[in-house]
């Protein structure tokens, strides 16, 4: 599609007023987008792209999806926000949906996926004090190496990224982090009495889709269940059919105690969050106790349930399965020098980049833009490779042509 500009509307002068006027938190790849539709982004030069990164994993059910952008402008013009001051029809209905959807009694509704996995830190600490007799601001939470669950204060005091957590000291306490995908490593740390609740992601995504070992998961969370502590799981990112599972714990039949979901749960069109547990843990907060302005507003909640409806109606976990497949035997086959290794479940993937030039990762990404196609690397020498799951055989074969072509260019 062509797309008529003007000098003052150009790539360069985008990028020239973000950097004039906005926090430097980001770095971005060098392209302005105006425009997206299914697995298709068009930036404002009207250059199109496939988009693979699809916002973290938000747009699971692909850009601007027909019937949730409907169903997000219907609500809109009826109701948008009540705060929880009030009660509204839609929250009722998503809180019944939701907890039918996954297995649960309750939900508590917030925005982002961090505000949740600070929700799920609350429960789990007052489930700690209230049930397992914890004394009281004695509860820990086990946390694991390399983890990514947001940037908020509370969050990164438990990261092992210097680039979260350089700076921003002093910490919150209360957090014990240990070798992911160490089962002796997790075993000893349970033997504190203490520990109220292990947090974890059952793929972890931002440090480079690291998938633990077979049967791991499934051990972990037996290993809690022994020595009652609660089992949550941050399916942020892994969740909603991401990995060809409507969960990740499904791969192992794992079902957390505290279940961390967002991105996705809109389909991309606004914050959403939630936190799913049984009444056991869920009513330990009382009235007043927490709480979010926006949180379970009608917009999202109707949003949500359209939003996690079209991911059964359409197939999305079992494309996401096959075209996962898929893409990692192409992957494979490319055979280039510079591809040291390629892991992921489902369409979460990530190809691990030869590291004799620290630019490559970001040099190839360059390149993958440069023949259209969108993805961003991570910790220096890992790249994401995460389209929409509603991506097909004939586009992923394009897709994949442009990566051979893009890595062919490496030198």
């Amino acid at each position: 599609m062509q797309v008529t500009t003007v000098d003052s509307h150009t790539t360069a002068s985008y990028l020239e007023l973000e950097n004039r006027f906005s926090a430097h938190n980001y770095h971005p790849l060098p392209v302005v987008l105006s425009r997206g539709q299914g697995v298709y982004v068009w930036d404002v030069d009207g250059k199109k792209y496939y988009d693979f990164l699809s916002g973290y994993s938000a747009l699971n059910q692909g850009h601007c999806h027909p019937k949730i952008v409907a169903r997000l402008i219907q609500q809109a013009q009826k109701l948008t926000l009540t705060s929880r001051a009030f009660h509204n029809d839609q929250f009722a209905e998503f809180a019944q949906f939701i907890t039918e959807y996954f297995g649960y009694d309750k939900v508590l509704p917030m925005n982002t996926g961090v505000e949740a996995v600070e929700t799920a830190i609350k429960l789990a600490r007052r489930w700690g004090y209230e049930c397992k007799g914890i004394v009281e601001n004695k509860a820990r939470i086990i946390a694991f190496e390399n983890n990514f669950h947001g940037r908020t204060t509370t969050v990164i005091s438990f990261s092992s990224d210097p680039d979260s957590f350089t700076g921003f000291g002093p910490f919150t306490p209360g957090f014990d982090v240990i070798p992911y995908n160490d089962l002796e490593a997790l075993a000893k740390a349970l033997q504190n009495k203490d520990v109220a609740a292990v947090l974890m992601e059952p793929i972890q995504g931002e440090a480079g889709v690291v998938v633990p070992d077979d049967g791991y998961l499934r051990k972990a969370f037996e290993y809690c269940k022994k020595e009652n502590v609660l089992f949550i799981a941050d399916e942020i990112q892994t969740g909603l059919g991401r990995t060809g599972k409507m969960l990740a714990c499904e791969h192992e039949n794992v079902r957390p105690d505290i279940l961390i979901l967002g991105k996705a749960l809109s389909g991309g069109l606004l914050p959403v969050s939630a936190v799913l547990a049984n009444d056991e843990i869920m009513l330990t907060i009382k009235p007043g106790e927490h709480g979010s302005t926006y949180g379970g507003n009608p917009l999202a909640s109707a949003v949500a349930i359209t939003a996690l409806s079209v991911l059964k109606e359409e197939n999305m976990t079992d494309n996401a399965a096959r075209m996962g497949s898929y893409f990692r035997k192409g992957l494979e086959s490319i055979q280039s020098p510079f591809v040291e290794k390629i892991r992921g479940k489902g369409l979460l993937n990530a190809v691990v980049i030869q590291q004799t030039d620290p630019e490559a990762a970001w040099e190839l990404c360059m390149e993958l833009k440069e023949n259209g196609l969108l993805a961003k690397p991570t910790h220096g020498n890992k790249i994401r490779f995460a389209p929409p799951l509603i991506i097909n055989q004939a586009q992923m074969d394009e897709c994949l042509e442009i990566i051979e072509d893009s890595l062919a260019s490496l030198k």
